[in-house]
């Protein structure tokens, strides 16, 4: 038998719920950190990083296979070949920092790209002029501690707003609209000058966007965009800009959806898209092309709301902030690395002041004949170190052993090509060089403007705005879908609907349309217009429900329950939740409804209750609805009579809206 574990031994096993909190937390950060949210620094995934650093390293000016290149990020990225794959289609398509040869796919009609070994990229000259530069580079080493690889890249552009980012954490989101290239580097530059600017997406597949709650791209914010429609003629339109985010295919299924249900009517579609968008819409005839238009954008994907959420990844944790604020914090991560670049090439031009002025000394002066003599290394050293005391003072730092052993290692065919006025001619270009880095450094602002102006002009021709910034007019659903949907009603089994064989018409409905249907039991609901929906048994009435209207007023009478007392009320329908069952009545089981009437613009009815005949009793009862006030459906109403009635007969003349009468 097993000996039971001590009080000792159980308090050092771990609690299940401590391991499920450390090991959630571990997730939890490296879903949001390594996966979901880009860093802000560089704008970039880790994936993405990875895929940039293996580009750079196999840089030489050519073309790679995708699939090459997918190899040699495996040596950094620990997942599968198929995730980096798509990040690398991903990043080719932005046609940003990746060129690309082959058949990269197409985001605008959802094609995807050829197989990795029939595709080519490299980095672009923006990518290898803006994204690198090893000096100032932090590196860490790889998953499996062979290789080296980038912590962050040096990234001297706000890559993140330009590109845009998507993804999903444990526990929250960022969506960071792409903006555009130019607008982005004049924006850089007005942070640099203080001056305000403004940032608004723009979005390669064109179209147009009404940014008017865009909240500087914080959660809470959301953009309409909208897809370039073209009135060709009466009959013809054409789409020529998707909105951002929807394929081709998924706009026209949209549309096609959209004309099935009756929302729109269209003729015919042909999409003759190529390299550029070309959807064409034919109408019906006497379809008026400005209402199809409104149509388009109300029920199809021809407008889409984006909610935006700007979330990066800022010292290591999750940050949410405005695209303002990001823009300001890409500037003085870009001030910061121009400083390092200075500072480093400043050191490296002094050294080779240095050793130049080293050199020129060592030559001219003719020291390098002093070491003949020696017959030791330590004497050689000795001597040239004795020959450079009086000229100390012209050198930049103090000479070391190193220096004076590069001096040694001269070779004799250099020393006899020496040309003392070139030597001099580079020392004074070293000395401007020199002058210019600390310039620069004192006046670093002016040279950050200056290298974002650089880019500006190298890299900004053909990057216009694509996406126009419009103010969107708010649509009336209610006012451009076709009220042409035949709606039916099969009383007796209790569907209505477009779609209800053998059943009685009640008129002609939009899509956006409601049907209000009473029962004979009285109770009533609600439901939409639809193939064929269960409202209940034995229907007494049904028509269009307007939940604007406040003015209708419904007069009615029914039975309290089985042999129970008639009573009368008059009501407006008020609020509601659609598909729900509303009593009418008392609640009492087997209540019945002995008469029901519509009357639009509250004009009362007058009836006469007809009793069964029993003695002594008036077996007429006449009534008249106006006598009693309206009050809310819930009111249970007021007693006419405690006899059976046979049936009620209504006196006054028929409204237009004729209503059925139990």
């Amino acid at each position: 038998m097993a000996a039971k574990p001590t009080k000792e031994k159980d308090q050092h096993l771990p609690h299940v719920q401590d391991l499920y909190k450390d090991y959630f937390l571990d997730y939890a950060s490296y879903v949001i950190t390594d996966r979901a949210v880009p860093y802000l620094l560089d704008g970039l995934k880790p994936v993405q990083r990875r895929i940039l650093h293996s580009l750079r390293e196999a840089e030489d000016g050519r073309f790679h296979k995708v699939a090459n290149i997918i190899g040699q990020t495996m040596k950094y990225h620990p997942h599968g070949d198929a995730a980096i794959g798509d990040a690398l289609v991903n990043l080719g398509q932005k046609n940003l920092l990746i060129d690309t040869q082959g058949n990269w796919g197409d985001p605008v009609t959802g094609d995807s790209a050829a197989a990795p070994r029939y595709i080519e990229a490299k980095l672009s000259k923006f990518a290898l002029e803006a994204a690198f530069n090893p000096p100032t580079t932090t590196w860490q080493r790889s998953y499996d501690g062979r290789n080296l690889e980038p912590v962050l890249l040096p990234m001297k552009f706000p890559l993140v707003l330009a590109q845009g980012a998507e993804g999903i954490a444990v526990g929250l989101s960022t969506r960071i609209m792409p903006h555009n290239f130019r607008e982005l580097l004049e924006g850089c530059i007005c942070v640099l000058k203080k001056e305000k600017f403004k940032l608004l997406p723009d979005f390669p597949t064109g179209g147009q966007v009404d940014a008017s709650e865009y909240n500087d791209g914080q959660s809470g914010g959301r953009i309409k965009v909208r897809a370039k429609i073209i009135e060709i003629d009466n009959r013809t339109l054409s789409i020529a800009e998707v909105p951002y985010g929807v394929t081709t295919t998924q706009l026209i299924d949209s549309i096609v959806s959209a004309n099935e249900k009756g929302k729109i009517k269209v003729k015919k579609i042909e999409d003759k898209t190529a390299k550029n968008v070309d959807i064409t819409v034919h109408l019906p005839p006497g379809t008026e092309p400005d209402k199809a238009i409104d149509a388009l954008y109300a029920f199809t994907d021809c407008e889409v709301s984006i909610s935006v959420n700007c979330c990066v990844i800022l010292e290591n944790k999750p940050a949410f902030m405005g695209v303002s604020d990001l823009l300001e914090l890409s500037v003085q991560h870009t001030v910061k690395l121009l400083r390092m670049e200075l500072e480093i090439q400043k050191k490296d031009l002094q050294e080779k002041h240095h050793f130049k002025s080293l050199e020129r000394i060592f030559i001219e002066e003719k020291i390098y004949r002093k070491i003949e003599v020696a017959e030791t290394w330590e004497a050689i050293l000795s001597l040239v170190d004795k020959g450079l005391k009086p000229f100390r003072k012209q050198f930049l730092r103090d000479v070391t052993e190193e220096d004076i052993k590069r001096l040694v290692e001269i070779p004799i065919r250099r020393i006899s090509r020496y040309d003392a006025d070139k030597a001099q001619q580079d020392l004074i270009a070293l000395d401007k060089a020199i002058a210019e880095t600390e310039k620069n450094l004192k006046s670093l602002t002016k040279y950050a403007i200056a290298w974002y102006e650089k880019l500006l002009e190298k890299y900004g021709k053909g990057r216009e705005r694509r996406t126009k910034i419009k103010r969107f007019e708010a649509i009336d659903a209610s006012e451009v879908i076709l009220s042409n949907l035949k709606v039916y009603i099969d009383a007796e089994n209790g569907f209505v609907g477009t779609d209800v064989k053998n059943g009685e018409l009640i008129g002609e409905f939009s899509a956006l349309d409601e049907i209000i249907a009473f029962k004979e039991d009285g109770t009533f609901a609600v439901t939409k217009v639809g193939e064929k929906n269960f409202v209940g048994n034995k229907i007494v009435h049904a028509a269009k429900f307007d939940r604007t209207d406040d003015k209708t007023v419904y007069n009615m009478l029914y039975r309290d329950g089985r042999g129970g007392a008639t009573m009368v009320k008059r009501f407006q329908i008020g609020g509601i939740t659609r598909d729900k069952q509303y009593d009418l009545t008392k609640g009492s089981a087997q209540s019945k409804l002995h008469f029901l009437a519509v009357q639009p613009g509250n004009s009362p009815d007058k009836v006469v209750v007809h009793l069964v005949p029993q003695p002594r009793i008036k077996t007429e009862i006449p009534l008249n609805f106006e006598d009693y006030p309206v009050r809310p459906r819930g009111t249970q109403g007021v007693i006419v009579t405690k006899h059976a009635v046979k049936r009620v007969e209504r006196l006054t003349k028929k409204t237009e809206e004729q209503p059925r009468l139990i």
